[in-house]
């Protein structure tokens, strides 16, 4: 589930064993098919097909020859047959070179594995590279990923997706050497198991709740890695700073650790973001104003939209939007376009229209041009673009309850429907949970952990679900619980104990193929959790126990991965208002395992679908990715995504990349390149361009996949919503009582469960936490804090009244 590999050199198989059965069709098969011995017919959709054993052969007497006479969608392959007898065996973490001989008609085909898992049965695996087209015998060879654990045998062959034929010959399959020892570590034993967490001696200079990371150009032109940050804090939930009208970002350059205070035209706290195909930063929404002091009405969305420019860090506004969208989704398509959803209009009610900002004309696009459910997505929906240009509702969200139903969903554009899939345990908990694309994006699984609910304020979970998008019909399936660490409720640091997790953890994709896993609090706004793990998706555990940020890493808070394989950590911003300005920076232990690959050169960093792009390296390496650059906010990063590049080594220091076709698995853009030894250690990235021509993203809004999946859901599509203006939702969405303190200051409308409902418990509460003295607005004194009706909360008579 790794990266794969195509071989000239490196590590070398075991010569003259090929595990394959009939590779060369000489021996006829006895079923009804007509097809040889040890191989089967294999593929699905609408499409004309002819599978014909030929004496068109490279050696010997027959080859096998695949056509397709017409196609609307699917592929068709002869693949080796897929039983015990015929289909050669594996053994887990093991890797395997797979070669055969083709000519071919069309460029539409892909050697493609699948195997054979010892409780799932068989399943598709991964498509290893695209063949071009060849009229005369060519030779492929490829190197399989590590054979995931529970593994037993493993079936190939050429899949055939578009009209015309391949015809193959000469299969082998030979076992790799196994890798070389682990190298000695560098560091402390502790730094080489945990990782390592260091706290910059410069401070965040702005109250930022949204992080993204800027592409940089080649390392060689940009310094170490490449890659400034801009951090972004509008008014940085601070009501005296809107209505002073200060606006602040930062930018945050890793080369020398400094920071830039950006002017920012508009109050961008709590807009959406996510970097455009060209680089630029698409901002949109933010906050048109705070919530009223008697509750009556709450915070109200912009409509503004700009985009920043990495080249000069200045913002420049595109057209508006159609409303208002607090709290926004922001998906980048396969065509380069961005789809928005949810959040609050600018009189604070739901907004239920689907916003579409075109990369061709850079604007948004008028709302009768954009296909409308009228659903309400609610705030931050996490919104997943899956292989086919479908988007996957995660469940991950913001506040409160989840969407009606079972609380996640697919979404159609085309189609224009929502269809919900099932598994998603405690959906109504999952506020400020974290959901990511887990590695590589291949394999379209979906990880979500953890989360709450403001509304009702339960001891965070610890659950971890887990939704594979290739199966017929979807559902999430219970994973292993968050590893639990310490919690400070202001008392100091305890060990977590019985079903207690964490809301606003943040999920980073590592550059090894695992997850980080860090940050949270238990409670809404309140008792950060002092804990991190690595997730892995070949086993589907936690590693439990990774040194933990010393920092809180609560609401408002946000990690992502640097260019240099190192995260960062900013931000936390509890109820009373305070925010925490550290800046962290963890090294996991991948770099403490001796010396690093490296990059030595990079012949073409502009990139199109298909193409094969040569690297040089500096040593051999065991797989290469492509990581997009984090945008995220409130846990929520929903074009995060690692894509394996399999790779072609021309020699011992010269490597050619195989570039997925497929848009919706990597939506054009810049990414982070990394080089990957066998040890998981990586090389500091280089930053390449993805992109392709204005037909193929045209046809990105057509089904791009190869493989049938999510095809067959157990649900039917909800029933079509009438158009509406918008959905009611209540002032106190964001869970705060604004009958005290300021609208920056979330004294909230539900304290944690534990919290007895009096004003000694309450007061007692909120002085732990450090409220301080909280004004009461009006005459109203629903938490009962100020029983002494002296317009001040919890003071002395207050708590003298109280007894």
């Amino acid at each position: 589930m790794t990266g794969a590999l195509l071989l000239a050199g490196q590590q070398q198989a075991t010569a003259g064993v090929n595990l394959v059965k009939n590779p060369g069709f000489e021996t006829a098969g006895t079923d009804h098919t007509g097809m040889p011995s040890c191989w089967s017919r294999s593929g699905w959709g609408d499409n004309d097909v002819a599978f014909t054993t030929t004496d068109d052969a490279r050696t010997g007497a027959k080859a096998m020859k695949v056509e397709l006479t017409r196609r609307v969608d699917g592929d068709r392959k002869a693949l080796v047959t897929e039983s015990a007898a015929c289909a050669p065996a594996v053994a887990a973490d093991r890797q395997y070179d797979l070669s055969l001989w083709y000519k071919s008609t069309t460029p539409d085909t892909a050697l493609t594995l699948f195997r054979h898992d010892t409780t799932a049965g068989w399943q598709y695996w991964t498509d290893l590279k695209t063949l071009d087209l060849a009229p005369a015998y060519s030779r492929v060879k490829v190197r399989t990923p590590a054979v995931p654990p529970g593994t037993d045998r493993i079936a190939w062959g050429v899949s055939v997706f578009g009209t015309g034929s391949v015809t193959t010959d000469d299969y082998a399959m030979e076992e790799v050497a196994a890798p070389p020892p682990q190298p000695r570590c560098t560091g402390t034993a502790e730094q080489c198991a945990k990782g390592s967490w260091q706290v910059l001696a410069t401070k965040n200079p702005v109250r930022s709740m949204h992080s993204v990371v800027l592409h940089g150009g080649t390392s060689q032109a940009a310094g170490p890695g490449g890659g400034k940050v801009l951090l972004i804090a509008g008014s940085g939930n601070d009501p005296a700073r809107f209505a002073a009208g200060t606006f602040t970002s930062a930018v945050y350059d890793p080369a020398d650790g400094s920071f830039r205070t950006i002017p920012t035209p508009a109050d961008m706290f709590c807009s959406g973001h996510v970097q455009l195909a060209d680089g630029r930063v698409l901002v949109m929404s933010g906050t048109k104003g705070y919530p009223s002091a008697d509750g009556s009405l709450g915070y109200q969305g912009l409509k503004d939209s700009y985009t920043f420019d990495p080249a000069t860090e200045t913002y420049t506004r595109t057209n508006d939007m159609a409303d208002g969208h607090w709290y926004p989704s922001a998906t980048i398509l396969g065509n380069g376009d961005v789809i928005s959803f949810g959040g609050l209009k600018q009189d604070s009610t739901g907004n239920v229209t689907a916003e579409r900002f075109s990369a061709a004309e850079n604007r948004w696009l008028p709302i009768h041009q954009v296909n409308q459910t009228w659903s309400y997505w609610g705030l931050y929906p996490s919104m997943i673009l899956m292989q086919d240009g479908r988007l996957f509702y995660s469940g991950s969200h913001t506040f409160g309850n989840g969407t009606p139903g079972t609380g996640a969903s697919i979404y159609d554009y085309q189609a224009n429907t929502v269809t919900d899939v099932p598994g998603l345990r405690k959906k109504d908990e999952r506020d400020e949970s974290a959901s990511v694309l887990l590695p590589p994006a291949q394999d379209q699984r979906v990880l979500t952990i953890g989360g709450g609910n403001n509304e009702s304020n339960p001891v965070a979970n610890r659950l971890t679900d887990i939704i594979d998008l290739k199966q017929p019909s979807p559902a999430y399936t219970a994973g292993p619980p968050i590893p639990q660490g310490q919690v400070d409720q202001g008392q100091g640091r305890r060990p977590q104990t019985g079903d207690e997790g964490k809301m606003y953890a943040s999920a980073v994709l590592l550059p090894d193929g695992k997850v980080l896993e860090t940050g949270g609090a238990l409670h809404d706004r309140a008792d950060p959790v002092f804990e991190a793990s690595m997730f892995d998706p070949a086993t589907d555990t936690y590693q439990p126990g990774m040194a933990a940020d010393p920092v809180p890493r609560g609401y408002h808070s946000s990690a992502f991965l640097l260019p240099d394989g190192r995260v960062m950590a900013v931000g936390d911003n509890p109820g009373n208002g305070s925010y925490n300005h550290d800046v962290s920076v963890y090294t996991p232990p991948y770099l403490y395992r001796g010396p690093r690959p490296e990059i030595t050169s990079l012949i073409d960093s502009r990139w199109t679908y298909g193409d094969t792009q040569r690297i040089t390296v500096d040593r051999p390496i065991a797989k290469a990715e492509l990581i997009r650059p984090a945008a995220v906010t409130h846990s929520s990063d929903s074009n995060q995504r690692f894509v394996d590049l399999p790779l072609s080594v021309v020699d011992g220091s010269t490597v050619d990349l195989n570039v997925t076709q497929n848009p919706h698995l990597a939506p054009p853009g810049w990414y982070m390149l990394f080089a990957v030894d066998a040890h998981g250690v990586p090389s500091v990235a280089e930053w390449v361009h993805l992109g392709g021509p204005a037909a193929m993203a045209a046809e990105a809004e057509e089904s791009a996949h190869v493989h049938d999946f999510a095809g067959k859901l157990a649900a039917k599509p909800k029933k079509a919503l009438k158009k509406r203006d918008s959905a009611p939702v209540s002032p106190t969405v964001a869970g705060c009582d604004r009958h005290y303190g300021t609208a920056g200051v979330c004294v909230p409308t539900a304290f944690p469960m534990q919290v007895r409902p009096t004003t000694a418990a309450r007061c007692e509460w909120l002085a732990d936490h450090d409220y301080g003295r909280l004004r009461v607005n009006g005459g109203d004194d629903p938490l009962r804090l100020d029983p002494d009706r002296d317009g001040t909360a919890c003071g002395k008579g207050d708590l003298r009244a109280s007894r």
